[in-house]
């Protein structure tokens, strides 16, 4: 038989690495490798589904699922994690602590980000703060006029504006024009600018916390197979999810190699068992099992912040032949 040859889009991590320099093979396929942004190929993938095999945002992803409208059938493979505790930055001359935010205007780059849907669950779950409590507004982080990737249907009581015409977030939070930011990544502002700081002074202090009481590592992106191929090869969502394991496992025993540490940052080997005193061995868990509690409440705050039309079951999200594993 021969192998199918797909082309693949990820970002380049450790945990991807061994995919794309050929060291782990995904059975079956011969894969072309992109390594772009998260950016690009989340709007190539669900603006025109671009790629056979994709890495893709969570949320974007169960706003599709919901509406029943995805050319992408999902597997348990969560290429991208983070507390999203440093997401969030404010004016520090004006909020001194989370409730502060009510009444408030908070600039975001897309409203149903993954990191957003996040954040705004801890504002709401730990601080009382409602996505209906704060005005949005919506513009690009570096670039002016950055649109949504999918068309949203959110609550009346929902206030979502457009940034003015020209202008970015970075620019506006500097400004003091808004109050807040949320975003995957940092504000672009001069470094030292006055009054501009995360809303949590310790966020890994906070993220910890957050840990200990809910058991939750928030997801970003998953990894999705196009529907159209799998219809063919029911095979090869399995095929690309055990491939993505070894990959992972062999990045973590890179990683734990500390005779010669393969990251370009001092304390990797204290961090690396800090991360497991706290989160056990498999602290970056692929599969539904480990993860169905972090995927439900996901799926709960999807919903209720106005994104997806109707609540999404964890299963729905995956092929079902990957909701399960062999053991040896």
């Amino acid at each position: 038989m021969s192998k199918l040859n797909l082309s693949v889009a990820i970002g380049d991590y450790d945990r991807t690495r061994p995919l794309i320099d050929g060291a782990v093979r995904i059975d079956g396929v011969d894969p072309v490798f992109m390594t772009l942004s998260p950016e690009e190929i989340f709007f190539r993938a669900f603006r025109s589904a671009e790629f056979d095999i994709s890495e893709l945002s969570l949320s974007s992803f169960t706003v599709k699922t919901a509406q029943n409208d995805c050319s992408y059938v999902g597997i348990p493979i969560f290429l991208s994690r983070a507390f999203r505790h440093t997401a969030i930055y404010v004016r520090t001359d004006r909020i001194k602590k989370p409730e502060d935010l009510k009444g408030k205007r908070i600039g975001l780059p897309e409203y149903q980000l993954t990191a957003n849907v996040w954040a705004r669950a801890i504002l709401q779950d730990d601080y009382g703060v409602k996505p209906s409590d704060v005005t949005w507004v919506r513009g690009g982080i570096e670039e002016p006029g950055r649109p949504e990737k999918i068309r949203l249907n959110l609550p009346p009581d929902v206030k979502l504006e457009n940034a003015p015409e020209g202008k970015t977030i970075s620019g506006m939070l500097a400004a003091g024009e808004i109050d807040g930011f949320i975003a995957p990544r940092p504000p672009s502002v001069a470094e030292g600018s006055p009054n501009i700081g995360w809303l949590f002074p310790d966020p890994t202090a906070a993220a910890k916390d957050y840990y200990k009481r809910t058991g939750i590592f928030p997801a970003m992106h998953i990894v999705g197979v196009k529907r159209t191929l799998v219809e063919k090869h029911p095979w090869l969502p399995v095929a690309v999810t055990k491939a993505f394991e070894q990959a992972k496992a062999a990045a973590l025993v890179h990683l734990s190699d500390t005779s010669a540490t393969k990251v370009t940052l001092p304390f990797v080997e204290e961090q690396l068992k800090a991360a497991r005193e706290l989160m056990g061995k498999d602290f970056w868990s692929y599969g539904v099992a480990a993860n169905r509690k972090m995927l439900e409440t996901f799926l709960r705050h999807h919903h209720a912040q106005g994104l997806s039309s109707r609540l999404v079951a964890v299963d729905e999200l995956f092929h079902p032949t990957t909701l399960e594993s062999f053991k040896l």
